[in-house]
């Protein structure tokens, strides 16, 4: 099959032409592997020159914002879609990352006769709830396009409603390859975290969106029990949120870290926690954080959300109620003497891009 996928260049904040991680590149990857033409045009959100290569199996295309320059820009990203189409016309469209790739992947699907994907990672109408044009938009693509692939059943369900056939597929998330348990490395050292405290990890950025009140309040109800213990928090802090005062002690921020740097992080934790609240996108998120962290065998406590507590279906004594910070206390005290848990699904980005060859090849 030849396939072109529309995605932005930076999702979630990182750079995917240059380090190429996660859904955005390991399913169009594995594709490739598999021998269909894979084709990746990237919108780069910052001023950037047009970027064309091969790598990983790949053709690559980037076009970047430049306000001076008309060969820049979202015109010329439509004017760059519309020429690989014409081109060689692929069997799909796949549009991904963001409402408006899913419903450019959609136009040019009807405009040419290509057969459209969208699919989403997280629900997208919670990002920006008041932006009801688009979200009206984004909901007439969903019920055009020829099939749907979403993170998990909850999302799925929510991008099916109207659709008269072709309701969503699973494909799930996964972490990539380079999480693995590291057994016998000290790298509490390599980031100057001492070997003699309980730690109990959270990975990623903290925002007021996610409830980090619940997780300090369980924190000091913790410290009551096992004053050693440390909160490691990895990611960066949304300025609004303050860490409180009397567990100020207890908290060691390391900030924003090289990808390299996960694992080993993750590795050195006791205990890795994956807090959200129950909301719109909360309820729909289905956080790489936490399959990182099973990935590396780490025990976890999670927030028991929607989408955490399909992750953790066979896992229920990992999930807590967020809403409850002494259950959360409870929870992590309970996990700190475990160290290490076997999980048992061991899913990766090659088992996901296989759902998505089947689904492609059904239609």
């Amino acid at each position: 099959m030849r396939l072109l996928f529309l995605c932005k260049r930076r999702p979630q904040g990182r750079d995917l032409l240059t380090r190429p991680y996660g859904r955005f590149f390991y399913l169009p990857y594995y594709l490739a592997q598999r021998g269909h033409d894979v084709t990746l045009l990237l919108l780069d959100y910052r001023p950037c020159n047009f970027t064309h290569r091969h790598a990983h199996g790949i053709e690559w295309f980037s076009v970047g914002l430049h306000p001076l320059k008309q060969s820049n820009g979202p015109i010329a990203y439509f004017r760059q879609a519309e020429t690989l189409v014409k081109r060689q016309p692929p069997d799909w469209i796949i549009g991904c990352s963001d409402t408006w790739y899913g419903i450019l992947a959609t136009y040019l699907g009807e405009r040419y006769c290509v057969k459209t994907l969208i699919d989403a990672y997280d629900n997208y109408e919670g990002y920006i709830p008041w932006f009801k044009p688009l979200h009206w938009v984004w909901r007439h693509s969903l019920q055009r396009c020829t099939a749907i692939s979403a993170a998990g059943p909850e999302l799925a369900e929510l991008m099916s409603r109207g659709r008269v056939k072709n309701v969503a597929t699973v494909i799930p998330m996964a972490a990539d390859p380079i999480f693995q348990p590291l057994n016998g490395i000290n790298f509490r050292k390599r980031f100057e975290l001492s070997e003699e405290v309980p730690l109990v990890g959270y990975c990623g950025s903290l925002y007021k969106n996610r409830g980090p009140e619940s997780l300090f309040q369980a924190m000091e109800y913790l410290l009551n029990w096992i004053p050693e213990a440390k909160l490691v928090i990895s990611g960066r802090r949304e300025k609004h949120v303050q860490i409180p005062a009397q567990i100020r002690h207890a908290v060691i921020e390391l900030g924003y870290l090289p990808d390299e740097e996960m694992p080993m992080i993750i590795n050195a934790m006791d205990v890795l926690l994956v807090i959200n609240l129950q909301s719109a996108f909360g309820n729909y998120s289905y956080p790489v954080k936490l399959y990182e962290a099973m990935k590396c065998r780490k025990t976890v406590v999670a927030s028991n959300s929607a989408g955490a507590s399909w992750i953790l279906r066979n896992h229920p004594e990992c999930l807590v109620d967020t809403n409850n910070p002494m259950d959360l206390a409870k929870h992590i005290r309970d996990a700190l003497p475990l160290k290490t848990k076997e999980y048992n699904s061991d899913q990766d980005w090659e088992f996901s891009a296989g759902i998505l060859e089947n689904l492609l090849k059904s239609l």
